[in-house]
């Protein structure tokens, strides 16, 4: 169990997402958690859900957390920050969740030696399986660094980047659920031209994609020796991965995730 006040300042989808999992987990007790929001119906909302304590006042969420999150848009941060930085604790880790509010950006704004963490997590953590990138700045210990992780390695994994690599992220993990989404349904539309159900031609690609990323997950192996595993010489499987090939497959992935990773350069920059 981690012995420390989770606050949340936002209570949005990805809020949601961290609170569940920290509760589900039982690393953190369900009366260590804080919340705000807006409007007393999501505060309302969150506190019957979960049963963690709630405000529309972000200071008293601030002023309690050992832990803070932010959990609202990039462009509310600036004005959130203002609010709360002379009422956050001297030794409290300030976490960042937004896409390209970085590092210089919190210690900056908070106009002081503060314990900065930025992460990017991606939406599977609403099912419990997400992935987390983290990045810390100096004045964060080994031990909070460990105590991050486990805070977002309880609704999925994550690891450790330099921020130089941030840009990177979305590419790989953030966006690229799209990507996958876009395969299963190409799956699907294959399975029902051969005349199976939709419903279940959306089950059975899903479940064929999630049993591959566990394969890659749990044996270690790389995954082209998986890749062959599956590819009987002469057979159907090394048929359609050829197709695959001629028609650029993986390149044309790779080239989805140059245009994400620019993309995502430039909207940092515009910040």
């Amino acid at each position: 169990m981690l012995n420390k006040k989770i606050g949340f300042i936002g209570s949005g989808k990805m809020a949601e997402a961290i609170i569940g999992g920290l509760i589900k987990s039982e690393l953190v007790p369900a009366n260590q958690i804080f919340a705000s929001a807006k409007t007393r119906e999501t505060v309302e909302k969150i506190a019957d859900k979960y049963a963690i304590q709630t405000t529309i006042q972000n200071r008293e969420v601030a002023a309690k957390a050992d832990m803070l999150i932010l959990a609202v848009k990039p462009d509310l941060h600036k004005a959130v920050i203002e609010e709360i930085k002379d009422i956050v604790k001297s030794e409290a880790v300030i976490i960042t969740i937004a896409a390209g509010i970085t590092l210089d950006f919190l210690e900056t704004t908070f106009a002081k030696n503060i314990k900065a963490v930025r992460v990017m997590p991606n939406t599977p953590s609403l099912v419990g399986e997400g992935m987390s990138a983290i990045c810390a700045n100096d004045e964060i210990n080994a031990q909070e660094l460990q105590e991050v992780i486990r805070l977002f390695e309880s609704f999925g994994k994550a690891e450790v980047l330099p921020e130089k690599l941030m840009d990177a992220v979305p590419a790989v993990s953030g966006s690229s659920p799209a990507y996958v989404y876009m395969f299963i349904e190409a799956l699907a539309d294959g399975a029902v031209q051969q005349g199976i159900a939709r419903n279940q031609a959306y089950t059975m690609a899903a479940q064929a994609v999630l049993g591959a990323a566990k394969m890659v997950l749990e044996t270690g192996k790389h995954p082209g020796e998986l890749k062959d595993n599956v590819c009987t010489p002469g057979g159907a499987t090394i048929e359609a991965v050829t197709t695959l090939e001629k028609h650029g497959f993986r390149s044309a992935v790779v080239s989805a995730m140059e245009a994400c990773t620019e993309k995502s350069k430039r909207l940092k920059n515009s910040k």
